[in-house]
């Protein structure tokens, strides 16, 4: 009557098998090195590891993992159909105070079966993690959730962002702009217009999510929100004068009262100490 078919009706899509999960975890690892390499490069260094490649495989996952070599070149990310591209508005400027500029980026986490996708919203002068999110989809939903929760703390003069679809969405934009909040979007194929959130990336991924083979998303959002936490609270940056980006940004100690908020304070325990904690919310609908 629906003119459906049982076979389309019950269709579960596949995962990724065993195979692809471990070169994805070795194009992942390789991508921090040598963001610049395309799909040829790619699969000429994975030939040299003793994987069995070839470049439709590799282009494949790349576009699963939602990663492209990082050079100069037009429309190297693709908006949303219709929407606005901002200009690039931080060429130039003086960054010399806490919610002068906030930055956004997405990056793909992996798991022992499985991967998701985290975005976090930094602080640019403090380096501090304002709010994050987990998802196993490229949505624009948990970009909104993480956006919403950060302006529960501060207003930032402008905001940065790629030209990705999630952050030149409609109602991304309209969220910001009913802020009064100047939009800046990074130039096509510039890797380094968004250098700090490229470096949280690499810290990430070699201090923590390198280190430990998430089971499943729970697990990775319990780990992942410790981390930041310990990246906010307790990890000091040389840039910084060692002070942490949360002392920077609160420009004093800091305490956690809720799940992901932050109020001046006496330090808390490390995290490392203390129990797990609930960390943020995980989009897995």
């Amino acid at each position: 009557m629906l003119s459906l078919s049982q076979s389309s009706l019950y269709y579960r899509p596949v995962g990724p098998s065993e195979s692809d999960l471990q070169v994805m975890k070795l194009i992942d690892r390789q991508y921090l090195e040598t963001p610049f390499y395309g799909a040829r490069k790619l699969v000429a260094w994975l030939k040299s590891q003793g994987q069995v490649v070839n470049r439709k495989r590799v282009r494949r996952l790349m576009q699963l993992m939602g990663l492209k070599a990082i050079y100069r070149r037009p429309r190297t990310i693709k908006p949303g159909a219709g929407n606005k591209i901002y200009p690039y508005l931080l060429k130039g400027l003086q960054i010399n105070r806490p919610n002068q500029v906030w930055a956004a980026d997405i990056t793909y986490i992996l798991m022992q079966k499985g991967f998701l996708y985290l975005v976090v919203i930094l602080d640019w002068y403090s380096r501090c993690i304002l709010a994050w999110r987990l998802s196993n989809s490229l949505e624009s939903d948990f970009c909104l959730e993480a956006l919403r929760e950060a302006l529960q703390r501060g207003q930032p003069e402008i905001f940065n962002t790629d030209q990705g679809s999630q952050f030149t969405s409609g109602e991304f934009i309209a969220l910001l702009e009913s802020r009064g909040i100047r939009v800046s979007m990074d130039g096509s194929g510039r890797y380094s217009d968004n250098l700090f959130v490229e470096r949280f990336w690499r810290m990430l991924k070699y201090e923590e999510v390198y280190l430990k083979a998430y089971s499943d998303a729970r697990e990775a959002r319990i780990e992942i929100g410790r981390y930041i936490q310990f990246y906010n609270r307790e990890r000091p940056h040389q840039a910084l004068g060692y002070r942490t980006p949360a002392q920077v940004y609160y420009a004093g100690p800091i305490a956690v009262v809720k799940e992901h908020m932050l109020i001046s304070g006496e330090p808390p325990r490390s995290i490392y100490t203390s129990g797990r904690t609930a960390g943020s919310h995980l989009n897995l609908e």
